[in-house]
């Protein structure tokens, strides 16, 4: 653990974050939180300092205080000339680790590494808290033709009918077009179809379940919005959705959501607008009708190469969120960062 900074909330309004450190170094990380039925909190990673633009792997980290972090396994080791970078995770109803993991092929180039296909994510599942992992290859579902491969985002979560959901994004190859999709799985994990459509027009999707078949979905949008969180919902269980406001601005994604001890929910997302490079945050008490004005829990990045948070609220009632950077004014390199704060009471 490599601290960073210890700052206090600036007004009554903003959260007040106790402590930043550097959890896991030397990696682009872009993490996945799933807490364990022991409280354990697992960081599900891509363990390379690098964008995508190196042969890499799914890596699974573990803290039980929230301060000290190790690794425990290998989810998704990669192929040769590949790496293993774009995940989900969560917990299964039996309590196994399940982690979706999808792939991008490279090739050699004048700049070193480039990406070049997209393949089918495995499907890795773990009954000892992410340290041993049996690997699926096949069973997840292939894209139709003249899309890309399916990318996995976000949580693994059990529906109101106890089945797991998850979402997935593809491109159309010929109009490049975005699509997100939601799937199913009836046997806790091992096996998924496609249930529906989100969105023809966005791509990396948190979705949460507020419970009784009602979901909330943040998804990442593309061109004239300027890549802003829009929000979709479901009232039937994931089988149809419907657009609601963006709940972010331009140049602020993706999301993580996840509901406090509280019952309030909580919406964390990477900004990526000069200046303020960081994450930020926002919390409902109405089940995501409306939202507070956005918490700073991190401004000072170094470049836009950072965000993609995810939070977990730990015993103490604290919360976890972890994200990542490729530099900070304390520590100029790739890291997995954590910032532990206190969300401002009602």
């Amino acid at each position: 653990m490599i601290p960073l900074l210890i700052a206090a909330a600036v007004a009554a309004a903003e959260p007040v974050v106790t402590t930043r450190y550097v959890a896991i170094d030397n990696v682009c990380a872009w993490p996945n939180l799933a807490t364990l039925r022991d409280g354990t909190i697992v960081a599900t990673i891509f363990n390379k300092p690098s964008h995508g633009r190196a042969e890499g792997d799914v890596e699974c980290w573990a803290t039980t205080d929230g301060l000290f972090w190790a690794k425990r396994g290998t989810a998704a080791p990669h192929e040769a000339s590949a790496n293993r970078m774009n995940v989900a995770a969560g917990v299964a109803n039996n309590g196994d680790l399940i982690v979706l993991a999808s792939v991008w092929t490279l090739k050699k180039d004048d700049k070193g590494l480039s990406l070049v296909e997209i393949l089918a994510p495995w499907i890795s599942r773990s009954s000892n808290g992410g340290a041993t992992w049996k690997v699926d290859k096949e069973s997840f579902p292939r894209a139709a033709e003249g899309r890309t491969q399916y990318i996995p985002f976000g949580d693994v979560l059990a529906g109101g009918d106890g089945a797991l959901r998850v979402a997935c994004y593809a491109r159309d190859l010929k109009t490049r077009q975005d699509g997100v999709w939601m799937f199913r799985s009836a046997d806790d994990g091992k096996t998924w179809n496609v249930q529906s459509r989100i969105s023809d027009a966005n791509n990396e999707t948190a979705i949460f379940h507020l419970g009784s078949g009602k979901w909330l979905a943040a998804a990442r949008s593309l061109g004239k919005t300027k890549q802003r969180l829009d929000l979709f919902r479901s009232e039937d269980d994931g089988s149809t959705w419907t657009a609601s406001e963006p709940v972010s601005g331009a140049s602020q994604h993706p999301a993580h959501l996840t509901r406090l001890k509280d019952r309030r929910l909580l919406l964390t997302y990477g900004n990526r607008i000069k200046g303020q490079f960081g994450v930020l945050a926002r919390l409902s008490a109405d089940e995501g009708k409306t939202w507070s004005e956005p918490l700073t829990l991190v401004n000072d990045l170094l470049s836009g190469d950072c965000g993609y948070p995810a939070s977990a609220q730990m015993r103490d009632g604290k919360i976890l969120t972890a994200y990542y950077s490729n530099g900070a004014p304390a520590h100029r390199r790739y890291h997995m960062g954590v910032a532990i704060w206190a969300a401002p009471v009602r």
